[in-house]
């Protein structure tokens, strides 16, 4: 929790996992290591000082094969600024970097469910996002 922002909603704003057949999913069992994520990151004012974060976690095979499954995962975060941001920095470190970080746990905890119930149950996210060096990097 900042003194920048309070979060005041939360919630799955979409999610869709897509596996074609049978034969597709006995394949991405044993190649589903090979999957990597991304994370896209958009927001849109609301009101004045109410803003909405989607944060998009995309799960899926880079490669060239064409049997592949496909997870993604919106997860939509309502924020109220406690104070009038003139800023454009510190804007974008809340949005892109604050709220994530309050956040992740809670979007990668509802990616590894959906993984589970589409019959991947033994998949975990050894390297933890760090947002603060993603924006770092971004942005310096």
């Amino acid at each position: 929790m900042s003194e920048n922002y309070k979060i005041i909603s939360k919630f799955i704003k979409d999610i869709s996992s897509e596996t074609p057949n049978v034969e597709t999913y006995l394949y991405v069992k044993d190649y589903i290591s090979k999957y990597q994520m991304n994370i896209e990151i958009k927001s849109k004012a609301l009101k004045t000082q109410i803003i909405e974060i989607n944060t998009i976690l995309k799960f899926h095979d880079n490669s060239e094969s064409k049997k592949k499954s496909y997870f993604e995962l919106t997860y939509a975060t309502i924020i109220k600024l406690e104070k009038e941001i003139k800023e454009k920095k510190v804007l974008e470190k809340i949005i892109l970097c604050d709220v994530q970080k309050e956040m992740y746990s809670e979007m990668e905890g509802a990616l590894l469910s959906l993984l589970k119930m589409s019959g991947f149950p033994d998949i975990k996210f050894e390297k933890k996002v760090d947002f603060e060096e993603l924006y770092n990097k971004k942005f310096n």
